[in-house]
């Protein structure tokens, strides 16, 4: 569990448009086996430390022919973004996808006192 020592709380969120492959014939709608696509996301404010982020499918188009095989997830979060990682593989097609995201951390108030 994440213990939030802060008085100000900062919730950052964000949709992204990862990929549409089937438009320009990418690897996620034309490849077979493995695939990975990464995505930086960078936050509009730093928090403290790094954030508990959480990463969702909000659309998701695919081939109805083959199995859908999907997984997402977040990765080498910091305090000021993180990568969003989408990976596929067999002979799922994937047209395009769209990710959600939500991190939650503690932020600095503007009467905080910053000693340097």
């Amino acid at each position: 569990m994440l213990r939030l020592d802060s008085h100000a709380i900062g919730v950052g969120r964000g949709s992204l448009m990862l990929f549409s492959d089937y438009q320009d014939g990418g690897a996620m709608w034309t490849g077979e086996g493995p695939r990975e696509l990464r995505r930086v996301v960078e936050f509009d404010e730093a928090f403290i430390d790094p954030p508990v982020v959480q990463v969702s499918l909000s659309m998701w188009d695919i081939d109805q022919k083959h199995n859908g095989r999907m997984d997402i997830s977040s990765e080498m979060v910091t305090r000021e973004g993180f990568v969003i990682v989408f990976k596929t593989w067999g002979d799922t097609r994937v047209a395009r996808v769209r990710a959600d995201w939500l991190a939650i951390g503690a932020i600095r108030h503007e009467d905080d006192w910053v000693i340097e």
